[in-house]
C-alpha cells in the first residue's frame, strides 16, 4: 500500500462521503420525475427490487475494485486494470471510469449555480415576487439564457463563478480535511433540514391524496418492460454506480476497515434520503396543490421540477417563502457534497498516476472542467448538456456497471487469494475486516445474476432508449440552434460536440500512455530495461 496517499480519518467519514457523493439532485428532482412519471407507488416495486439486486451488489463491487487499486497505490480504473488484466490494454479499459465524472462535471457545476442562485432569490424574496406575478417561466427562461442581469453581468455567469471558487477550494483540501469534513457537516444538516420539509408536508390539510399516490401501487403496471428500465437507471444514477466515485473513496480506507456494512450504510442512507425525504417531499405536495397534473409536471422534467413548479408550490402553502428557500438550500448542499465527489477521481488520476501535486492536480483539473463548463453553458439550448448528460449520466454509468461485475466475477473473481484459504481474492478483499458476514445468496448475485443482468439491461436500454438519439432521430432536420451567437444546424452542432467528447477521450488516453510511458503511474524509470537472469544488459 502506498503510505503517501490519505486515507480517510474515521468509518463515519467514509460513510457519511459515500452516502454525500449519492444523495444529491437524483433523490430530491430526479426520483420524484420518474415516480410521478411511471405512477407513483407503483414505481418503488422496481426500484426496490433494482436496488438490491443491482444496486447493493455493484456497489460492494465498487467497493472492493477501489480497495484494491488503492492497495496498489491507485484511485482510479487504469491503474487497477492494468494489475488485475495484466494486459498493456488493460489500462486503457479503465479509461472508461474517467470519463464519467468528466463529461458530468462539464454541466454538473453550472446547475449546481442555478440552484445556488434560486436560494439567494429565495432568501431575498425576488423569487416570491416573481411566483407570485405568474412569471416563474419566463424568469427561469431569462437567466439560463443569460438575460437576467446582475449590473452588467450575466447572473448565471456569476453564480457559476461563485460555484466553482466554492467546489475548487473545498477539493483543494485534500480527502480528510476537505471532503470528509465537508460530508460530516453538510449532511446531518441536510437531513435536519429534509426532515423540516416532509414534517411541513405532512402537516398540511388533503396531503392524504398525495400520500395515496406515493404508496398505493397498482400492481397491473408492473408488465410494463420502460417501469423496469426506469427504475434501474434510476439506481444507477442516484447510487452513483458507474461514475467511478465509490469506486476512488473506496480506495482511501485503509486495508482492514470494513467494506460490507460500510458499503450497506451508506446505501440505505441514499435510500432514505431518496424514498422517503423526495418522494415525501415533492410528490405529495405537488399532488395536493396542483391536483391531478402531477403526470403533466413530471414532463418538464428534472430541471421543470426544480426551477418552475415547485416554487408555484410553494408559493401555494402559508410560510411558502421559508420553506422555499430552506428546499433550495437543502438542493444546494446536496449538490456540493455531490460536485466534489465526481471531481475527486479525476484529481487521484493526476496526483497517483501523473504524481501531480494535490495543487497542481486541482488546478489542472480546475482548468479542464471550467472550459469544459463554458462550452456547456454556450450550447445549453443547442443540446450541450443533454449530450452530456446521455453520454456521461446514462450510457457511460451503465457501461461501467457491467464491466467492472464483469472484471469482479470473472477475473478477481478467478483469482485464489493469498490470505485466505479456498477464497478468491474478490471475496477475500470485500470480507477483509467486515462487521457483518455477506450472505450467501449475494454471492451468487455477484458473480452471477449481478453481471448477466448488467448486460441485458445495457442492450436493453440501447436498444429502447439509446438508438433515438444515437442517431438524432429526436432531433428536426431543420432545427437551428444558436452557439456562441452563430446560428447553426442542430444536428450539425451535436456531431461537431461528439468530435469534441472524442477528442477529450483521446486526449485522456493519451495522458494515460504517458503516465505509463514515463513510469510516473508505475514508479519504475523508462530508463531501467527488463533483463532476463543470465543476459548481460549490453547482450540485451
Amino acid at each position: 500500500m502506498d503510505s503517501s496517499r490519505e486515507h480517510w480519518g474515521s468509518k463515519l467519514g467514509v460513510v457519511l462521503a459515500v452516502a454525500g457523493s449519492a444523495v444529491g439532485l437524483g433523490n430530491f428532482l430526479r426520483f420524484p420525475v420518474q415516480a410521478a412519471t411511471n405512477g407513483g407507488g407503483t414505481f418503488i416495486i422496481p426500484y426496490i427490487i433494482a436496488f438490491i439486486v443491482l444496486g447493493i451488489p455493484l456497489s460492494w463491487i465498487e467497493w472492493t475494485l477501489g480497495r484494491y487499486a488503492g492497495i496498489l497505490g491507485h484511485g482510479t480504473s487504469p491503474g487497477a486494470y492494468d494489475k488485475i488484466i495484466r494486459k498493456p490494454w488493460g489500462k486503457y479499459l479503465g479509461s472508461i471510469g474517467l470519463l464519467p465524472p468528466l463529461f458530468i462535471i462539464f454541466y454538473y457545476v453550472f446547475i449546481e449555480s442555478w440552484i445556488l442562485a434560486f436560494t439567494w432569490y429565495s432568501f431575498n424574496g425576488r423569487l416570491m415576487e416573481v411566483v407570485q406575478a405568474g412569471k416563474i417561466t419566463e424568469f427561469f427562461g431569462n437567466f439560463i439564457s443569460l438575460n437576467e442581469k446582475i449590473g452588467a453581468l450575466p447572473a448565471a455567469i456569476v453564480f457559476f463563478a461563485i460555484t466553482f471558487v466554492c467546489n475548487m477550494a473545498l477539493i483543494s483540501l485534500g480527502v480528510r480535511k476537505g471532503i470528509e469534513r465537508v460530508n460530516k457537516i453538510s449532511m446531518p444538516i441536510l437531513v435536519i433540514m429534509g426532515i423540516a420539509l416532509v414534517i411541513r408536508v405532512l402537516t398540511l390539510p388533503g396531503i392524504s391524496h398525495g400520500l395515496a399516490f406515493m404508496w398505493n401501487p397498482d400492481f397491473s403496471a408492473l408488465t410494463n418492460p420502460q417501469m423496469w428500465l426506469a427504475a434501474a437507471g434510476q439506481v444507477f444514477f442516484t447510487m452513483s454506480l458507474g461514475m467511478g466515485i465509490i469506486f476512488c473513496y473506496a480506495s482511501y480506507t485503509k486495508r482492514n476497515e470494513d467494506l460490507v456494512l460500510s458499503s450497506l450504510s451508506a446505501g440505505s442512507a441514499n435510500a432514505f434520503a431518496e424514498i422517503i425525504l423526495g418522494g415525501t417531499i415533492v410528490i405529495p405536495l405537488a399532488i395536493i396543490v396542483i391536483g391531478a397534473n402531477i403526470e403533466e409536471c413530471a414532463k418538464l422534467g428534472t430541471f421543470g421540477l426544480a426551477f418552475q413548479s415547485m416554487p408555484l408550490v410553494f408559493g401555494k402553502i402559508p410560510f411558502g417563502s421559508a420553506f422555499m428557500s430552506l428546499w433550495f438550500l437543502m438542493l444546494f448542499i446536496a449538490g456540493v457534497t455531490s460536485a466534489i465527489s465526481i471531481i475527486q477521481p479525476l484529481i487521484s488520476f493526476c496526483e497517483d498516476d501523473l504524481k501531480f501535486t494535490r495543487k497542481g492536480a486541482v488546478a489542472t483539473i480546475g482548468t479542464i472542467s471550467f472550459i469544459g463548463g463554458i462550452i456547456a453553458i454556450a450550447g445549453l439550448s443547442a443540446g450541450a448538456v443533454d449530450e452530456l448528460d446521455f453520454w456521461g449520466g446514462s450510457f457511460l454509468l451503465v457501461l461501467l456497471g457491467t464491466i467492472q461485475a464483469i472484471v469482479f466475477a470473472m477475473v478477481l473473481g478467478r483469482k485464489k487469494s493469498a490470505n485466505v484459504p479456498n477464497e478468491s481474492e474478490a471475496f477475500a478483499l470485500l470480507s477483509e475486516g467486515s462487521a457483518i458476514k455477506l450472505p450467501k445468496i449475494f454471492r451468487i448475485i455477484i458473480q452471477y445474476v449481478c453481471p448477466v443482468a448488467l448486460v441485458v439491461l445495457l442492450v436493453s436500454w440501447s436498444i429502447h432508449d439509446g438508438m433515438d438519439i444515437l442517431l438524432l432521430r429526436h432531433i428536426a432536420d431543420d432545427a437551428m440552434v444558436q452557439f456562441f451567437g452563430i446560428s447553426i444546424s442542430q444536428k450539425a452542432f451535436i456531431q461537431g460536440f461528439r468530435l469534441f467528447l472524442l477528442v477529450t477521450i483521446l486526449l485522456v488516453n493519451f495522458a494515460i500512455w504517458y503516465a505509463w510511458k514515463s513510469g510516473r503511474a508505475t514508479g519504475r524509470s523508462p530508463k531501467i530495461k527488463k533483463v532476463q537472469i543470465g543476459i548481460s544488459e549490453e547482450d540485451a
